[in-house]
C-alpha cells in the first residue's frame, strides 16, 4: 500500500475515533504522525516535528491567555454591559447587540465556543424576558461568533492565514475576515425577519416592565426590573445581573492592550503571537491578582488539537498525499465543480467534527488545486473557511449545544428539533451559497 493511501486511511481513522470517542484529535494526530512517519516514510523525530506549527502555538497561547485575563478582571463583563446599554430600550435591537458583542469577542481573540458560552446565557435570558424567538437569539449569537472569527488576530484567522502564508497562493487576511463577517451578517438578517424580528420593531422594554409590575400587583412572583427603559436587563435572569463598581485601572489597561494588539498586528504587521503574549505579560505585571489562574484557562485542548493535526499534515505533505489528492481532484476536469465539492466536504465533515481541525486539513488539501490557477485562491479559501464554520449552529457542535442548554421557557425536545432543522438547512445550502458568492463570480 502506498504511503499516500496509508496517510489518508490514518486521517479517516482519526476523524472516526475522535467523533465516536471523547479523545482529542490532536493527540490522535501526533500518534498518527509518529506511526506513519516512522513506519511508512522512514522519517526521524526531527523531520516529523518540523511540521509542528510553532508560530501558531504562540498565537493560540498568547491570545487565549490574554482573553482569560480580560475575563478575570471583568473587562469582558464591562464591554458587554456597555454594549447592551446601546439598545436604548428598543427590543428589536437586542439580537443585533448580541451578534455584535459575540463577533467583537471572537475578533479580538476569544475562541468561538468561549464567546458563545459567555453571551448565550445572557442573550437567551433576554429572549425569555422580552418574548424574542429563542432560536433567533441563539443563532444570532452563534453567527456573531463565526462572523468575527476570521479577523487576522483571531484563532480561526491566524490558523487559515498561517497555512496560506506557507504556500505560493495569494492571501488577503482582510478579505477573509470581511467575507465571513458579511456572510454571517446576511444570514442573520434573513433569520431576523424569518423568525419574528419584524414584530419586535417599535416594541420598547418599558412595556415588559409594566407587565411585570401588573403581575406583581396581582400576587404573582415579582420580576425585578429597573425603572429605566434601557437598563431593564439588569435583573432579567440569574447570571445576567451586571456587577456593580466603577471603571478600574486594570480594565482600562486591558482595553488599551487590546487596542495595542490590533494596531501593532494589523497596522505594523508584527507577529500576532509575540504581540499578544507581550501585552499579556504587561497586564500580568500590572495586576498580578487578575492573572491568577489565567494560564489554566488557556485553551490547551485547542492548542493540542491544532498542534497535532498540523504536524500530521506535515507528514502527509512529506508522503506526497497533499499533491496526490490535489491532482486527483483536479483530474475531475471541472474546476467550479471541484470547488463546490470541496466546500461541501468542509461543511459536512465539520458538522460532526472540530471546525478548527477541518480548517487545518481542507485548506492544505485544496492548495495544489488552487495553484493550477483556474479558481481565484482568495475567494476559494474564504468559501472553504465559511463552509467549514457556519455549520457550528448544529446542536451536535459545542456552540449549538451551548445554545440548546441555555434556552429558557421552551420545550427542550421541540427546540432541539428546530435547531436540527435549521442546521440541516445550513449544511445543505450554506456551502452552495458560499461557493456561489465567493467563487463563482471570480471577483476574489
Amino acid at each position: 500500500m502506498s504511503p499516500e493511501i496509508i496517510s489518508i486511511l490514518a486521517l479517516v481513522a482519526m476523524f472516526v475515533v475522535a467523533t465516536v470517542l471523547p479523545i482529542n484529535m490532536g493527540a490522535l494526530a501526533f500518534v498518527a504522525a509518529f506511526l506513519v512517519g516512522t513506519l511508512a516514510l522512514g522519517m526521524d523525530t526531527d523531520a516529523i516535528l518540523s511540521g509542528f506549527p510553532g508560530d501558531l502555538f504562540l498565537t493560540l497561547v498568547g491570545i487565549t491567555y490574554l482573553f482569560a485575563i480580560a475575563q478575570n478582571n471583568g473587562t469582558v463583563d464591562l464591554l458587554v454591559r456597555g454594549a447592551v446599554r446601546l439598545v436604548g430600550g428598543y427590543v428589536a435591537a437586542i439580537p443585533w447587540v448580541m451578534f455584535g458583542i459575540t463577533a467583537a469577542l471572537t475578533a479580538v481573540g476569544a475562541l468561538s465556543p468561549a464567546a458563545v458560552a459567555i453571551i448565550a446565557p445572557i442573550a437567551l435570558g433576554f429572549a425569555a424576558k422580552y418574548k424574542i424567538n429563542p432560536l433567533l437569539m441563539g443563532m444570532m449569537v452563534v453567527h456573531g461568533a463565526q462572523g468575527g472569527g476570521f479577523s487576522p488576530i483571531s484563532i480561526y484567522g491566524a490558523t487559515v492565514n498561517g497555512i496560506v502564508a506557507g504556500t505560493d497562493l495569494a492571501a488577503s487576511p482582510t478579505t477573509l475576515f470581511f467575507a465571513s463577517l458579511l456572510f454571517n451578517l446576511g444570514i442573520s438578517l434573513i433569520l431576523f425577519f424569518a423568525l419574528g424580528g419584524r414584530r419586535l420593531i417599535g416594541v420598547h422594554a418599558s412595556e415588559f416592565e409594566q407587565v411585570a409590575v401588573g403581575a406583581h400587583e396581582e400576587g404573582a412572583e415579582r420580576v425585578p426590573v429597573s425603572g429605566h427603559g434601557s437598563s431593564a436587563y439588569q435583573a432579567a435572569e440569574p447570571g445576567t445581573e451586571p456587577r456593580q463598581g466603577g471603571f478600574r485601572f486594570d480594565q482600562a489597561a486591558t482595553i488599551i492592550g487590546l487596542i495595542v494588539l490590533g494596531v501593532l498586528a494589523l497596522g505594523f504587521k508584527l507577529d500576532v503571537g509575540f504581540v499578544a503574549i507581550s501585552v499579556t505579560v504587561v497586564l500580568a505585571i500590572l495586576s498580578p491578582k487578575a492573572q491568577k489562574g489565567a494560564v489554566n484557562k488557556v485553551s490547551w485542548s485547542t492548542v493540542l488539537l491544532l498542534g497535532g493535526v498540523l504536524t500530521f499534515v506535515g507528514v502527509m505533505e512529506e508522503a506526497g498525499t497533499i499533491e496526490y489528492v490535489g491532482n486527483s481532484v483536479a483530474g475531475i476536469g471541472a474546476p467550479l465543480l471541484v470547488a463546490v465539492l470541496l466546500c461541501y466536504i468542509g461543511g459536512v465533515v465539520s458538522a460532526f467534527a472540530s471546525s478548527t481541525a477541518i480548517l487545518g486539513v481542507t485548506i492544505p488539501l485544496a492548495v495544489p488545486f488552487l495553484l493550477a490557477g483556474d479558481i481565484g485562491a482568495i475567494g476559494m479559501i474564504a468559501a472553504l473557511a465559511v463552509s467549514s464554520t457556519i455549520v457550528d449552529v448544529s446542536p451536535f457542535s459545542t456552540n449549538g449545544a451551548l445554545v440548546l442548554a441555555n434556552a429558557k421557557n421552551v420545550d427542550p425536545e421541540r427546540f432541539y428539533r428546530q435547531m436540527l432543522v435549521y442546521s440541516g438547512l445550513v449544511v445543505a445550502i450554506g456551502p452552495l451559497i458560499a461557493w456561489a458568492v465567493m467563487v463563482l463570480p471570480g471577483w476574489l
